[in-house]
């Protein structure tokens, strides 16, 4: 079994990551922790293979937990797990030996390529001997790199759901799917189809909010957002 520690503030995203992980055949979820140190302690105590990293943190950025690890000799390899979009970002990790790179919201279809991928790739590398020529090493690495498809469910763009995030990047106290249909242009019952998406994968939350009369609207708030 691929040991697997799962870094991740959020407690309810933490959740989803954890049950996502034992869902995947070859995997086994060793602990969970909310903040690099944690992260630290418990890779110096317990055997892990993988880190599920967080790179947004409370204590410290998830790059400087990837240094820490090196530094301290670890070979545990870390798929980052974060929201961070500015190829800064990406061209750190890569340099800190991050083997991929997943972007939230993501499904359980996304992340469940990503490690079979890995596990593929520790398959690879566990072979005794020498590669017989280039080519072997390209398709090893291959194994990590090659792109996957179809990850959201079918009808569903990255880019309406990179404007929906955003949107809720800048609501703290939350959207409903009206506001996110204006703010996005999208129609109504499109937005809430995408709030509803990024709730089942623990990006936001949902909640009653009581006007004056009626029933209550429903709100979407990001996850660790004041409500």
């Amino acid at each position: 079994m691929i040991r697997v520690l799962v870094v991740e503030d959020d407690p309810v995203a933490a959740e989803a990551h954890r049950t996502y992980v034992e869902r995947v055949p070859g995997f086994a979820v060793a602990g969970v922790v909310h903040s690099g140190a944690d992260a630290l302690r418990f890779c110096e105590r317990t055997p892990v293979d993988l880190v599920l990293l967080d790179f947004y943190l409370p204590d410290t950025h998830g790059l400087k937990v990837c240094r820490a690890l090196r530094a301290a000799g670890s070979t545990v390899d870390v798929i980052a797990v974060t929201s961070a979009r500015d190829l800064a970002a990406v061209r750190s990790a890569v340099s800190a030996g991050v083997v991929q790179y997943l972007l939230k919201p993501f499904t359980f279809a996304a992340l469940r390529d990503k490690l079979e991928r890995y596990a593929r790739f520790r398959q690879r590398a566990a072979r005794s001997g020498e590669v017989t020529g280039q080519a072997d090493v390209d398709a090893m690495l291959a194994t990590l790199r090659t792109p996957d498809r179809g990850s959201l469910p079918k009808g569903m763009s990255e880019e309406t759901l990179q404007a929906i995030t955003e949107a809720l990047a800048g609501a703290d106290e939350g959207l409903s799917a009206a506001s996110a249909a204006t703010l996005t242009g999208v129609s109504r019952v499109t937005a809430r189809r995408y709030l509803e998406y990024l709730a089942d994968q623990g990006v936001v939350r949902r909640r009653p909010h009581y006007g004056q009369v009626g029933r209550p609207e429903v709100r979407f708030y990001r996850a660790g957002a004041a409500e």
